[in-house]
Formats: structure tokens, sequence, C-alpha cells
């Protein structure tokens, strides 16, 4: 998932992300799984690490 790749690459944890977007590491961690849309923080986490909202729009398509 481009989230977690850029998130190695950039040498962060799930718990500075979670941080960083007011939640916690477990429900991150649902959010990258594919357990929780994560809709309300999205857009966050896109900011936060710096990835093109368009980049995810093409992969969900």
């Amino acid at each position: 998932m481009l989230i977690r790749k850029r998130l190695l690459d950039k040498g962060h944890s799930q718990a500075w992300l979670a941080e960083h977007v007011g939640t916690t590491k477990v429900y991150l961690n649902y959010i990258l799984h594919g357990e929780r849309s994560g809709k309300k923080y999205l857009p966050k986490i896109l900011e936060t690490l710096e990835i093109d909202p368009e980049s995810v729009q093409n992969i969900a398509s």
C-alpha cells in the first residue's frame, strides 16, 4: 500500500503518523490493513506524508 511504503521511505513509524493525524496507532493500523475506511483521517494522512490525493484516487479506480 502506498501509505505504508511512504512511511518506510520517510523513516517514520505508524505511531508517529497516528500522533500527527490525531488517532491511535491501533486505529491507524486498522486503516492500513483495510479493516476501517479511515475517511475522516485520509486527507490528513496524505498531507502529512506528502502524497498527492489524485494518486490515491487513481489506485482506487
